[in-house]
């Protein structure tokens, strides 16, 4: 079971909502589809994210997928090192895998994404 504290997109993001500011990232399964990774763009601070639009990308040796933010947003922090070391990314996608910080200004943000126990049923169909 993925962390209940934070909620998911369809689309394999997770979002992890603390005070004003939502921690962005890809899932496990989303990791485990792509298969190795062997490059990852990410915004810059100061860019301005929407809901439901790609704020990056990330390429395997089988694919290259889009990011989708799950919030709309001010980019206030980037993992960056992230692009120079994507084992991080590979090994611990929930935790230490995390890629933006993004100052959302409603705290209902995270509103319309799944919880846990829905993102499970998406992969369990996707599986």
């Amino acid at each position: 079971m993925r962390p209940n504290d934070r909620s998911y997109l369809d689309s394999h993001e997770w979002a992890k909502l603390e005070d004003n500011l939502v921690t962005i990232g890809i899932t496990d399964f989303a990791v485990e589809q792509l298969g190795e990774l062997v490059y990852l763009d990410l915004p810059e601070v100061g860019q301005t994210l929407t809901a439901g639009e790609a704020l990056g990308e990330v390429e395997s040796v089988k694919a290259v997928s889009d990011i989708n933010s799950p919030v709309s947003g001010e980019v206030v922090e980037v993992h960056s090192d992230l692009a120079d070391n994507l084992e991080a990314l590979q090994r611990d996608p929930l935790h230490e895998g995390w890629l933006v910080k993004v100052k959302v200004s409603c705290a209902d943000s995270l509103d319309g994404l799944k919880d846990a126990a829905a993102y499970e049923e998406i992969v369990a169909a996707e599986s």
